[in-house]
């Protein structure tokens, strides 16, 4: 493994600790995520070989009311945990909130109410060194001021104004507070200091929006006066000298600068809302515009997070960390999204700027900011650490940390593929046609058997998608029934891992055909685990429900005893015994009664089709079966594949139900006639099925739900149809 430069930047982590507040109700991460049951996660997180955390102390969380005494217990043992491990803490004591009930952004006694609260941390933990008061007070004062998205709800320049002052006031009456205490306690503010880009005749509203994206940071630093490009702004809005004074006479500049930046922060204007999506346009009573990520738009002058690094440490001179590193995307382009912000840090850091340290940021991931915290529901995206079943278990994000930490290269194969931030697809004028943006010959392709198959068809089509290398190959490249071709192919294309979408598939036709069948779904399965195995290649397979015997009325969890009932099921199961053997760290999926939106050859078309023709359809309403999403299934596989774990592992989505009820849930869904719909009891199949074989995982439910799944598959085959008419027409016209 390479060795990268010395004095590269530090990696810190983060974790996620929004209190925020919509109308009169309260969205708070750490409950969201279990934290608050598991004080345990943060083992795992020091595992990670951090030395510094930016944990939470929130004023929410701990003085829910004005009188009463606060409850430490909680906090103390967490911090007690990092000090015995010598993780520093990075405090934070307000996060996206508008303090406790009693109070809020805009109460006059707001900053003295927070100064007595942080006074209260700094007397039970005087030991605290680093201290984020109040994270991004700039932007938090715009989306409870300005756009009116969190609590009080305003949308007007004067809330956003006062609000910023009234935390801006609180920063410096805290610091004051805690350095009575800890002399040495350093100030880390936190903000999202992105660029905002525009036309020429929008110029003037961005010059406007990036003088004010530096406005926490002037006023901290004593850099706001009658000189200031926005001092007159401020000044009509109604605040007077003597508020405005106040920071003068208290220059409070931060130790560190915490810049928190996110891959769609930066922004740009354009008058012609045409060439945009619908919901991007706005305006501000002068001109109308589209509001788009830049990153999206071709820009001809210096943008981007090198950029932002280097005009932050002109402007102030301080030591810089980037506070957060964070991209809601698919495993491999959270992997390239942390390496993009590391060597950007990393160059600044070469070229003389002061940059620290990277965080990477949500460690424990986030709820709910896909909708910006407004949303009743709270989507969940992972980080670091994947919590969403209840447990803690680490992604490939995680591995990632430990060797920055120690400052190894990380020499993934999937980093020599770009972000999708980089690649021509990305902007709005182009196709929205994913274009692989790599080298072939430099980077390691994911080896797909099955072409012709629907597993190995939707892999190609999302390996694509995602920006993964990848070769699909039917019989005519590889016999995988013969070794000494499987060991060929991986001397041919040297790939990092095999996914194995090949085999019989016929249930019925098994049992007239039980030599075919253990040789397509046994002994291919057999050979490409021993050649994998031999040159140390990760291997994915799958198997079936049909590997249980349906004795049980519950679903089938991975450590359940199988007792397959036909010869394909006897198949896959020889077959997880071989793999195994072969290969311990191999991954196998068992799934179930798979639909998609990409061919027809599935329940969910044929009930369709044949509702929408008028005619009956026969279902079964004796067996009970997990449905599941092709999609969804090969996401969540390359997900697992990208974290390499291993063993058996149930992937199917979440819901199970007899055949008949499935084809009356599509038929529902469909808004088609479920009257036609009879329920079957004896439907003659030649192999014999279990009446019972839904799936469910005592390991990790990856999975949306049943409904959440039919949702999307509707969804994909309307924008196919669309697709299809669109060409259709094009083609007529030419």
């Amino acid at each position: 493994m390479n060795k990268l430069k010395p004095q590269l930047p530090d990696v810190w982590g983060g974790i996620e600790c929004t209190i925020n507040r919509v109308e009169h109700r309260y969205t708070d991460q750490l409950a969201l995520s279990g934290f608050y049951d598991h004080p345990d996660y943060l083992d795992p997180i020091i595992g990670l070989g951090i030395k510094h955390l930016r944990f939470p102390i929130l004023w929410e969380r701990h003085q829910p009311t004005r009188s009463g005494n606060i409850d430490w217990t909680f906090t103390t043992d967490c911090l007690h945990k990092l000090r015995m491990h010598r993780v520093t803490p990075v405090a934070g004591l307000l996060h996206h909130g508008s303090g406790p009930a009693f109070t809020n952004l805009l109460q006059d006694d707001f900053p003295q109410l927070f100064a007595a609260y942080a006074a209260a941390v700094a007397q039970q933990f005087p030991w605290l060194d680093y201290y984020t008061p109040v994270n991004e007070p700039l932007t938090t004062a715009r989306f409870s001021g300005l756009y009116g998205l969190w609590y009080p709800h305003k949308r007007n320049d004067v809330s956003f104004i006062k609000i910023l002052l009234n935390e801006l006031k609180a920063t410096v009456l805290a610091m004051r507070e805690i350095r009575k205490i800890n002399p040495a306690a350093k100030l880390v503010q936190t903000e999202d200091l992105s660029k905002t880009y525009s036309t020429p005749l929008l110029s003037y509203q961005a010059r406007f929006e990036n003088h004010r994206r530096w406005l926490a940071f002037d006023i901290l630093c004593g850099k706001f006066d009658a000189k200031h490009p926005l001092w007159n702004y401020v000044r009509r809005l109604g605040i007077d000298t003597a508020t405005l004074d106040f920071f003068q006479a208290h220059v409070c500049p931060p130790d560190i600068i915490g810049v928190n930046h996110y891959v769609t922060s930066e922004r740009y204007l354009d008058e012609n809302t045409d060439r945009y999506p619908s919901h991007s346009a706005g305006g501000n009573g002068l001109h109308q515009y589209a509001d788009v990520d830049a990153v999206r738009v071709p820009i001809n002058e210096p943008h981007g997070l090198p950029h932002l690094l280097e005009e932050t440490w002109s402007r102030y001179q301080l030591p810089l960390v980037i506070t957060e590193a964070h991209l809601n995307c698919t495993r491999e382009e959270q992997l390239r999204w942390f390496k993009h912000v590391y060597s950007a840090a990393a160059d600044a850091r070469e070229h003389g700027i002061d940059v620290r340290a990277v965080t990477m940021w949500a460690l424990l991931g986030s709820f709910g900011w896909n909708k910006l915290l407004t949303g009743e529901t709270h989507d969940y995206e992972t980080g670091a650490f994947d919590i969403s079943a209840g447990y803690i278990r680490p992604t490939a994000l995680a591995t990632m940390a430990r060797r920055f930490v120690v400052q190894e290269g990380h020499d993934h194969h999937l980093l020599a593929s770009s972000g999708w931030w980089k690649m021509p697809s990305r902007f709005y004028e182009q196709s929205r046609k994913a274009l692989p943006f790599f080298h072939p010959d430099t980077v390691q392709p994911v080896l797909i058997t099955g072409k012709t198959g629907t597993l190995g068809q939707a892999f190609s089509r999302l390996c694509i998608e995602r920006n993964l290398h990848h070769v699909l190959t039917g019989r005519e490249e590889i016999d995988i029934c013969d070794e000494q071709q499987v060991a060929d192919a991986i001397k041919r294309y040297k790939p990092w891992a095999v996914i194995n979408t090949a085999g019989y598939v016929h249930v019925d036709h098994a049992e007239r055909q039980p030599e075919r069948c253990y040789r397509e779904n046994y002994m291919a399965a057999s050979n490409l685990a021993a050649v994998c195995s031999r040159h140390g290649i990760k291997l994915l397979s799958f198997s079936s429900d049909l590997v249980f015997g349906g004795g049980q009325q519950h679903p089938y969890v991975e450590k359940d005893r199988t007792g397959p009932l036909n010869i394909y099921g006897h198949s896959k199961r020889l077959a997880e015994k071989a793999i195994l053997s072969h290969q311990p760290n191999a991954l196998i999926v068992r799934t179930a009664a798979f639909f998609g939106p990409w061919d027809h050859y599935h329940f969910v078309h044929a009930v369709t089709s044949a509702l929408q023709a008028g005619a009956t359809f026969v279902a079964s309403n004796e067996q009970v079966v997990s449905p599941t999403y092709v999609p969804h299934l090969v996401h969540a596989c390359l997900d697992l594949l990208i974290d390499d774990v291993s063993g058996i592992w149930h992937l199917v989505n979440d819901g199970c139900l007899t055949w008949y009820a499935f084809a009356r849930k599509i038929a529902t869904m469909a808004n088609l006639d479920s009257r036609l719909i009879i329920a079957g009891n004896d439907l003659k199949q030649p192999a014999k099925r279990p009446e019972y074989s839904a799936l469910c995982s005592n390991r990790y439910q990856l999975m949306p739900s049943l409904d959440e799944a039919l949702t999307a598959y509707f969804s994909a085959c309307n924008t196919h149809k669309q697709s299809f008419a669109i060409q259709k027409i094009t083609n007529e016209s030419v």
